[in-house]
């Protein structure tokens, strides 16, 4: 075992926006599945981001949070609007702030990939591919876009969080623009590169001038959504250049997507880091700080991105699920790897449900799951999302 308390992973990192994140270690968004079926956090979410916290980590960053319900992704995605418990949002923001971590709220909207059984999903154009089939935004509603991003954004500040970050990746729906594949249309917002951009670039500038200059907001893109025909990386390159001129503070590189059937980044074959090569080329198109989310599952991996100028933070998700300690013991060097589980032929999104509901054991400090549990892990899984999707239509109607 090495130790060192002088590793690049211990170093703090300025944002431009004068907040100071005190290591290079982030717990990237994933989506929890923890709020209680009306968009509120619950007691289980609250323990989770403080146990996360404890872990030593400079920031976690909760994902999906919607400015509204009607595009969820997942009937336990939080919901932060005027309607909101801000007792509940308050106790999650302070639960994130343990131990000088920051906790910030990704801000979401699933578009096409909306939960169909709570919403009528709507992207960029009308698509119907099996397993989604979704209708087209007017340009009335994209309008409108940006400054509901923005009244979310409001929001997260004033009941305590520290920063948020833009959902433009995983084929969600700000993605979803930048997609050839998802963006059909012919007026401002499709076609060249620069038009698929626009609501990006919309959207930024209306959470920024909404939550002033000294609040922290990143963005998350893909490095590529790696589907035939989709967004790919020399126009990833081109989206990095435009927000360099922006008041980004922090740009989230990940890939892939959960249209269906389709490869996302968390169930990638092989060894990772994935998109670190992609980082290091993003880096040379942009001032902005660079983190990257995907695949890091050792503590040279993450050790050698940052020291190789290739990103300035290091992303971690399942890591994190499996040893919510990790940071502590990386930022003080000692070389203690996580253990990932291995599964024999998972069913598709198996995988996923099995590290969802092993969060839920995290939050109710609850048994470890092991493999062997993936059974009854993915029909707990797909039990609980049933029972929130009648909670949410109860609570928010058809």
């Amino acid at each position: 075992m090495n130790v060192s308390n002088t590793n690049v992973l211990s170093q703090p990192l300025h944002l431009s926006c004068g907040v100071v994140l005190k290591n290079r270690i982030v717990k990237s968004a994933m989506s929890d599945s923890l709020g209680d079926g009306r968009g509120a956090p619950t007691d289980a979410q609250i323990r989770l981001y403080e146990r996360w916290a404890d872990g030593g980590l400079a920031l976690s960053i909760i994902g999906e949070v919607q400015g509204t319900p009607d595009y969820a992704e997942k009937p336990g995605n939080l919901v932060l609007n005027t309607h909101s418990d801000s007792e509940r949002f308050m106790a999650l923001a302070d639960s994130g702030s343990n131990n000088n971590a920051q906790l910030w709220l990704q801000l979401g909207h699933a578009g096409a990939m909306a939960d169909a059984s709570i919403s009528n999903p709507k992207g960029p154009s009308a698509l119907d591919f099996p397993g989604l089939t979704c209708g087209a935004l007017t340009l009335a509603e994209i309008e409108k876009l940006p400054n509901e991003f923005a009244r979310t954004a409001v929001l997260a500040k004033e009941f305590g969080f520290a920063g948020v970050e833009i959902h433009a990746a995983h084929g969600f729906l700000l993605s979803q623009f930048l997609s050839p594949l998802f963006n059909k249309r012919t007026d401002e917002y499709g076609g060249s590169v620069e038009k698929r951009l626009r609501l990006v670039l919309e959207t930024v500038k209306a959470v920024r001038s909404a939550v002033g200059r000294h609040f922290p907001m990143g963005i998350k893109l893909n490095a590529s959504d790696q589907l035939e025909g989709g967004f790919q990386q020399e126009d990833a390159l081109a989206v990095i250049a435009a927000l360099d001129s922006t008041d980004i503070d922090l740009i989230d590189i990940s890939g892939g997507t959960y249209f269906p059937s389709a490869p996302s980044s968390p169930d990638r074959d092989g060894a990772g880091p994935y998109f670190l090569d992609f980082a290091g080329r993003a880096k040379t198109k942009t001032k902005i700080p660079v983190m990257v989310t995907g695949g890091f599952k050792t503590f040279q991996q993450a050790e050698m991105a940052v020291s190789e100028g290739k990103a300035d933070l290091v992303g971690l998700a399942r890591a994190l699920v499996i040893d919510p300690d990790l940071p502590k013991k990386w930022e003080m060097g000692c070389e203690e790897n996580p253990l990932f589980p291995r599964f024999d032929n998972p069913p598709e999104g198996g995988v996923t449900a099995w590290y969802t509901m092993q969060i839920t054991q995290i939050a109710n400090r609850e048994i470890e799951l092991t493999p062997a549990d993936l059974p009854a892990t993915i029909k707990a899984y797909e039990a609980r999302d049933d029972q929130r999707r009648a909670t949410w239509t109860e609570h928010f109607g058809s």
